[in-house]
């Protein structure tokens, strides 16, 4: 269940959500095996100097193909961070209280995804906000990576941007127009629009998605910068 607190939004211990009052938010992406959209993000961000967010797991960190992508991401003062080393599922689907996970394996996971950034010269103390693989936790994971010195985050529910990962076959895919109009009418219905949003996309996606949102990254951007939103990153959206 979410509460507000201190101007945040949480859910189960971990923010969801910035300050609600003020025109600011993140735009935040996460990657596992696919980077596809890397070269095209990086060059939009640049293009409408914006600064993003990107939660890589280990193995993308480690991927001999992904080093120039990450460099670029760095080198052009994104926020890099976890989102955790194996992508593991860390608790049911459907009883999120159940783990399936050990504490000794959460924190061995994590830990290894740190090491990785810091080979890339970024310390933990840079990147202490973590975003959980699959987006999906319960209490029990946000106790654990308290206990680690970090900050559990995810996005602020609401919009289907995280959707953009679906692909055609499955029931649960969304199409990129779909997830477009979904963050239009957010915006539009909600007295504070998306006021200190987390908004989750992804770097890269399966290849049997055709309909890649990242191409409509520059559209979305202008669209929130005519509605005077600024972009921050997580570390200045959610820093006190």
């Amino acid at each position: 269940m979410a509460s507000a607190k201190g101007g945040f939004t949480k859910d189960h211990g971990a923010i969801i959500r910035g300050d609600s009052t003020h025109k600011k938010i993140a735009l935040v992406f996460t990657g596992d095996e696919f980077a596809e959209g890397g070269n095209i993000i990086a060059q939009t961000l640049k293009k409408e100097k914006v600064k993003a967010s990107f939660f890589l797991t280990g193995n993308f960190y480690r991927n001999p193909v992904f080093k120039n992508i990450i460099r670029q991401l760095k080198k052009d003062g994104h926020y890099l961070g976890s989102h955790s080393d194996k992508h593991l599922l860390y608790c049911d689907w459907d009883k999120r209280d159940s783990l399936l996970v050990s504490k000794e394996q959460f924190t061995t996971d994590l830990e290894q995804s740190y090491r990785e950034l810091n080979e890339l010269g970024i310390r933990k103390a840079d990147a202490t906000y973590f975003l959980p693989p699959y987006e999906w936790f319960n209490d029990s994971i946000t106790a654990w990576t308290k206990e680690l010195g970090l900050q559990l985050i995810n996005f602020t529910p609401g919009t289907r941007s995280h959707a953009d990962y679906t692909f055609p076959g499955p029931s649960n895919y969304q199409s990129s127009a779909f997830i477009y109009q979904s963050i239009i009418d957010y915006e539009k219905n909600h007295p504070a629009g998306l006021n200190g949003f987390i908004l989750l996309l992804h770097i890269g996606t399966d290849p049997r998605r055709t309909d890649k949102f990242y191409n409509r990254l520059a559209g979305l951007i202008a669209f929130l910068k005519d509605k005077n939103y600024t972009f921050q990153t997580v570390k200045a959206l959610l820093h006190k």
